[in-house]
Order: structure tokens, then C-alpha cells, then sequence
């Protein structure tokens, strides 16, 4: 199974999604990470602001944050390497990421409504 790390930059809160002005981002990533863990998949979340020690033991992101700086956060790990940084991922990459394909559904070409129907 495919591990996903995300190391968040402080938050208020564990999902960033509080009070009345939240980043309508963090609202989005919020929305993707349920349904990408409703869809089986594993992810693990984590607040500098709530976990810091966290971020010092894990050596890839210790790393990172002192190369790069807290301003570059959030960092998105998959097996142990970076995926991503400075940004959150799309739901479309984090279902890549666990290689899980969500089926489409295809729209139909043709119109029910024929060249003398009103319905359209």
C-alpha cells in the first residue's frame, strides 16, 4: 500500500479549516483527502504547529525545511520521497499517487430530443 505523508505548515487547527476567513484551498484539500480516504486510501497528516517534533525526527523533511524554510510547507511525501511541495496536491494526484483509478462517467453524444422536439 502506497504511504502519503502531508507536513502542513502551523495551522489553527489539524485541517487548517476554521474560524471565518479559512483558505478556501485548505476547504478543497479537506474535501480531496475524504474522499480519497473514503476511497481506501492511507494518509497521514501533520500540524508543525501541533506536531513539531514530527517534522525534526523525520530526516527527509528536516531536511527540506532546512533547505527551503517553514515557508515552503506544505510538504507531500509518498514512499519516503518528495512528491510535491508548496502547494497541496489535486485529488486527481493523490489517487495517481495511491494508484487508484476512479471510473468516469462518459456522457452520451447523442441528444434525446430529436430536430422537431421542444424539449431542448
Amino acid at each position: 500500500m502506497t504511504k502519503i505523508q502531508i507536513f502542513d505548515p502551523a495551522l489553527c487547527c489539524s485541517t487548517g479549516v476554521c474560524g471565518t476567513d479559512a483558505d478556501q484551498a485548505l476547504i478543497n484539500f479537506s474535501a480531496d483527502l475524504n474522499f480519497a480516504k473514503h476511497n481506501g486510501v492511507h494518509i497521514e497528516r501533520f500540524n508543525l504547529a501541533q506536531e513539531p517534533m514530527i517534522f525534526v525526527q523525520n530526516g527527509i523533511v528536516k531536511k527540506f525545511i532546512e533547505k527551503s524554510g517553514e515557508e515552503s510547507l506544505p510538504l507531500i511525501i509518498v514512499d519516503d520521497a518528495i512528491a510535491l511541495a508548496g502547494r497541496y496536491p489535486t485529488r486527481e494526484e493523490i489517487l495517481r499517487w495511491a494508484k487508484i483509478v476512479i471510473p468516469t462517467t462518459e456522457k452520451s453524444s447523442s441528444s434525446c430530443c430529436g430536430p422537431k422536439s421542444s424539449c431542448c
